[in-house]
């Protein structure tokens, strides 16, 4: 295929590392913290991971380690959705498995966890790396979000790695794609086979967060990608002057990406779920909130704004939630029934037997587009995929409503156009920004040296981020560190808990000190693209919500 220049150049871009991991693989000691605990559920999860729960944090030290210049064959997976970076963990372990011995093998499974099971699966060479270094996107081996739950799944998968040899499988992905590689991790060593198990954090949404894991790779790229396309959209409302955005972002259980989009771009509302959920406001509050500012701007001849909207809020809202949760266990408990009903309408009828009052109500207020989308198929779960409701939808649509009948006793006399936007894909698999090309390359070479210590249940973990690349800190953490046990399919099962927006933290903190002006003044801030070339200030800084919690 014809490459771009910019493609070309990426390819050349050599990733900073910190000082430890640039030293040879015998030069490089590991150093242990205590021993650790779950977030919560201790005895449960003690109960659950009885060889790998409670081990200590590691980091990286100068000293000998004579076994890091062994052969080893090491299996990689990308797991989930994709995430900007995904291609420089792979060369990063690569590099580093090449670095402690140039005959070692790294074999890269095909379709996600899939691949392991099935035993599917490529060599990946230094050819292979070397078209993808730096780049976006998980097509060097795909992805998949196939869990390894059963009995047989565990054991076509130990099959699997015992058939190539593998020292260890690295499993590159989110909270549910680190839990599973917890749980392969217990069962590798129960079944006595020496094969080591290592995780990576990656999602986008930034939900996965620890004093050891001060970012998760993606959030950096995705958030800065948004944060040009709000801004491209900011500086077009100012110039038409006649159109409110709303824009719907990707997070559907933090918001994460909402908030460090707001600090980079100021629009004139954002809302956060967390503080949603956490004050109980009711939909129809936000839609006044939305109102206020409609006519306190239109006072000032501004008929325009960009309001933000992070993806799960609706399930957040405690009136809508309690109609999902209704809709959800009525679609479990009738499965047959429902999907015999073929119209719309015939499932409104069947609807209004099923519903409480207060969610029948709420269902029969939404636009019919809307209300369809709460009835589409649900996840594997049960639940509703929240990202295919249009929530910037409903909203224009309450608000405008609401606007209307205000016109009609004289409250507002200002004009009212709204353009919906969701901003997703969009920045899932774009060229990493050189935070997240460094960082991704860090934690790719991290893993090396963890399996090179043996250890396994780990993942790796690059802190001290707001720092220059050399200042980083290398190391790993237990995964069961992250845990708490969840409700599931009606069972309890051991999940990393969700990093959720702290309303307490430095960055919501200083969102909330600017949005009253936001909401009534045209502040709007233009990020532009994504840097890669030029002073360290410009390319190499990362977001706005990480520096702030570092105390930047």
């Amino acid at each position: 295929m014809e490459l771009s220049s910019l493609h070309r150049a990426r390819y050349g871009y050599q990733p900073k590392l910190p000082e430890i991991l640039r030293e040879p693989a015998a030069d490089v000691f590991v150093e242990t913290g205590h021993g650790t605990r779950a977030v919560s559920d201790h005895e449960e999860l003690c109960a659950l991971f009885k060889h790998s729960y409670g081990k200590p944090p590691v980091r990286f030290v100068k000293g000998r380690n004579e076994k890091a210049g062994g052969v080893l064959n090491v299996g990689v997976i990308l797991s989930g959705g994709q995430a900007p970076g995904g291609h420089n963990v792979i060369a990063g372990l690569f590099d580093g498995l090449k670095k402690g011995n140039p005959a070692s093998k790294l074999y890269g499974f095909l379709g996600g966890p899939s691949g392991l099971i099935e035993g599917k699966y490529i060599d990946i060479t230094a050819a292979l790396v070397d078209q993808y270094r730096n780049t976006g996107g998980f097509d060097m081996i795909g992805s998949g979000r196939t869990k390894i739950e059963t009995p047989e799944q565990f054991a076509a998968s130990l099959e699997t790695a015992q058939r190539l040899k593998l020292n260890a499988v690295v499993i590159i992905g989110g909270d549910d794609s680190n839990t599973n590689a917890a749980l392969l991790a217990e069962y590798f060593i129960d079944k006595g086979s020496g094969v080591q198990v290592i995780g990576c954090p990656k999602t986008i949404d930034g939900d996965l967060k620890h004093q050891y894991i001060e970012a998760s790779f993606g959030f950096d790229t995705a958030v800065k990608t948004y944060g040009e396309l709000i801004g491209n959209i900011a500086r077009d409302a100012n110039s038409a002057k006649k159109y409110w955005h709303f824009i719907k972002l990707m997070g559907r259980a933090a918001s994460h990406i909402a908030l460090e989009a707001a600090l980079q771009t100021h629009p004139n509302i954002c809302f956060i779920s967390e503080e949603i959920e956490a004050k109980g406001l009711s939909l129809s509050q936000l839609v006044e909130q939305i109102c206020g500012a409609v006519i306190k701007r239109a006072e000032n001849n501004e008929n325009f704004g960009v309001i933000l909207i992070p993806e799960g809020l609706v399930e957040f809202i405690p009136e809508v939630k309690t109609l999902i949760s209704e809709l959800n266990d009525i679609m479990a408990h009738y499965k047959s029934e429902f999907e015999g009903i073929r119209s719309f309408q015939a499932h409104c009828a069947w609807l209004e037997k099923k519903l409480s009052r207060p969610s029948l109500v709420l269902f029969e207020s939404f636009p019919e587009e809307i209300a369809k989308q709460l009835l589409l198929d649900r996840d594997p779960h049960g639940n509703v995929q929240v990202s295919r409701i249009e929530t910037e939808k409903l909203l224009m649509h309450l608000t405008e409503k609401k606007l209307i009948s205000m016109k009609v006793s004289g409250a507002y006399n200002g004009k009212f156009a709204a353009i919906g936007h969701f901003f997703g894909y969009e920045g899932r698999s774009a060229f990493p920004s050189n935070f997240d090309a460094d960082y991704c390359y860090s934690l790719g070479f991290s893993a090396f040296f963890l399996i090179a210590f043996g250890l396994t249940g780990y993942i790796s973990s690059i802190c001290n981020l707001s720092a220059p690349a050399r200042e980083w800190v290398a190391g790993g953490i237990p995964i069961t560190m992250l845990m708490n046990m969840e409700q599931r399919k009606g069972k309890r099962k051991p999940v990393i808990k969700k990093a959720l927006v702290d309303l307490n933290g430095a960055p919501f903190r200083a969102f909330a000190a600017l949005r009253d002006e936001l909401a009534l003044k045209t502040c709007f801030k233009y990020p532009g693209a994504i840097q890669y070339f030029g002073p360290p200030e410009i390319c190499d800084t990362t977001t706005i919500t990480l520096l702030l919690e570092r105390g930047g």
